[in-house]
């Protein structure tokens, strides 16, 4: 029987601009124009891989693991798979991480809010952005930074 999967991991990923800098910091090889036809000259490297030498051109992404190796997704292809984490004020982290410490479930969090356990502010940002907290708790998130 076929099963349906999702991605668990993240990743970090960066767009590849053809820079001199994103050739050098991923060790990129083989680059310049390469002549596709009369009129095109095609940006592409290649990006070294656990599992070989991996073409990448121009607008592709370069994807980093959990173990640091890369590798080149396209971008129609990257666009389709993977999705920037939420980000989230550090009070709201907060609450998540305790929650998660203490074997709390997600609805608990909303139940809390909704009974006014948390902040004014706090609540007011969950109520709000209750589908951000819902992906963050399930996904994992980035704390915003401070203004």
């Amino acid at each position: 029987m076929i099963k349906i999967y999702r991605k668990t991991a993240t990743i970090k990923a960066e767009q590849f601009d053809g820079s001199d800098e994103m050739v050098n910091r991923y060790g990129l090889i083989d680059c310049g124009g390469h002549i596709v036809d009369d009129l095109h000259v095609d940006n592409m490297c290649f990006i070294p891989t656990l599992e070989g030498r991996m073409k990448i051109n121009r607008h592709d992404w370069i994807a980093t693991g959990i173990k640091g190796e890369h590798w080149a997704i396209s971008d129609d292809v990257f666009k389709k798979t993977y999705a920037e984490l939420p980000v989230i004020p550090e009070n709201v982290a907060y609450i998540i991480k305790q929650a998660k410490k203490g074997d709390y479930k997600l609805g608990w969090v909303f139940n809390a809010t909704y009974l006014g356990l948390w902040r004014v502010s706090v609540g007011n940002w969950i109520r709000t952005h209750a589908d951000t907290v819902a992906r963050a708790w399930l996904d994992g998130y980035v704390v915003e930074e401070d203004k």
